[in-house]
């Protein structure tokens, strides 16, 4: 069964709410969020897969993503067998070469999670039965606090209750220090002092800055302090986790496996972020997670505001390595997916991992190309 198609398609979501990050806005009320669906076929079978641009976070636009597939990693793996998953990120790393990061890793994923759903349809089991490693049914949910004031956090909190969530993270680095801080006191008074509660600064802090919000926020029952540093400040990253009295986690700084285990050997991690597209798929996630493990750092799960396939994707990874924590996968939150039949359900905060062959998630393929969109068309 060899690759012999692949197709981009850049799609328009509606939006349901907005969101932010330090970096800028992921999300806006009122205008379409794009993501970049990938279908890869091999001798009659396919599977689907997401990208999702928020240049925001990382340096991938959809324009970048749909041009590095179409004309860079599609040409470097048609004919390929589509069960050379290590085959392919080799493939992947000669078209696309690393640098610090491993090189566009939103559309590298698109392509490995879209070969994952292909090979679990093709053998008509979901993904866990597929790799052999299934090690929980649900994963509870945590309700993203993104931007508001001390004042506006109470009905966000509500909003979330109301749903079913119990957990809570909460974007900071998007105020100055003290409203941030205020920000997450706000958080805790009104989720209450048993929930789940972490925060996020999305590289925002300098080294000092940072120290100084994790001794404002001890105390307040934070499980862990996410990416407070810039991705490559290494030494930074160090010598917070020596003085923070709260666990520093890292997610960008993770765009490889071996990138964990330069964290681990200078001692400088204490939370491994699993995050599916920013570690370039779930061949390449697998390995950081299973590392991870071996090497006796908690890891936590996460998304990037991602619609159905990718919160599918995400699903079946935790699932793989029973992260039991609630995790950041928001993408409900925030947009919609009509693309998407029978799907991912998620009841009161809690996501049920699908059953369905692949990912789980049936494409509605002529739905995606009514919403398709020309992102290579300038005005």
């Amino acid at each position: 069964m060899n690759i012999d198609r692949i197709e981009t398609f850049a799609v328009g979501l509606p939006t349901r709410r907005s969101f932010g990050v330090s970096g800028g806005a992921v999300a806006v009320a009122g205008r379409p969020s794009v993501r970049v669906l990938v279908k890869v076929g091999a001798d009659g079978a396919h599977g689907w897969g997401e990208a999702t641009p928020i240049p925001a976070w990382t340096y991938e636009t959809a324009e970048s993503i749909v041009t590095t597939i179409d004309r860079y990693l599609a040409p470097a793996i048609l004919g390929r067998p589509a069960w050379d998953l290590d085959g392919v990120t080799a493939a992947f790393d000669r078209a696309v070469n690393r640098g610090f990061s491993i090189g566009a890793p939103l559309a590298k994923s698109a392509v490995d999670v879209a070969l994952h759903d292909l090979l679990g349809r093709a053998a008509g089991v979901p993904l866990g039965r597929l790799w052999g490693q299934r090690r929980r049914e649900t994963i509870e949910l945590g309700w993203i606090v993104s931007g508001q004031s001390p004042d506006e956090v109470a009905g966000s909190v509500a909003e979330g209750r109301d749903l079913g969530h119990r957990a809570f993270k909460v974007k900071i680095g998007l105020h100055d220090e003290a409203t941030d801080a205020a920000v997450v006191e706000a958080v805790r008074r009104h989720a209450g002092d048993g929930a789940p509660l972490w925060v996020d600064a999305n590289q925002a802090y300098t080294a000092h800055a940072a120290l100084r919000m994790a001794r404002r926020l001890d105390g307040l029952g934070v499980a862990a302090f996410e990416q407070p540093l810039p991705a490559n400040d290494i030494d930074g990253l160090r010598r917070l986790r020596d003085a923070s009295p709260i666990p520093v986690a890292l997610d960008e700084s993770l765009r490889h496996p071996s990138d964990l285990a330069t964290f681990v050997r200078l001692g400088a991690v204490d939370i491994a972020i699993a995050k599916v597209q920013r570690t370039g798929g779930l061949t390449l996630s697998r390995r950081l997670c299973a590392f991870a493990e071996d090497a006796g750092v908690e890891l936590m799960g996460s998304g990037l505001t991602d619609s159905d396939l990718g919160l599918a994707a995400s699903l079946h990874l935790f699932a793989a390595f029973g992260i039991g924590t609630p995790v950041d996968l928001n993408g409900r939150q925030f947009i919609e997916s009509p693309y998407a039949g029978p799907t991912v359900r998620v009841e009161d905060g809690v996501a049920h991992v699908p059953d369905g062959p692949g990912l789980g998630v049936e494409v509605d393929e002529k739905t995606v190309r009514s919403l398709a969109l020309d992102v290579l068309t300038t005005a």
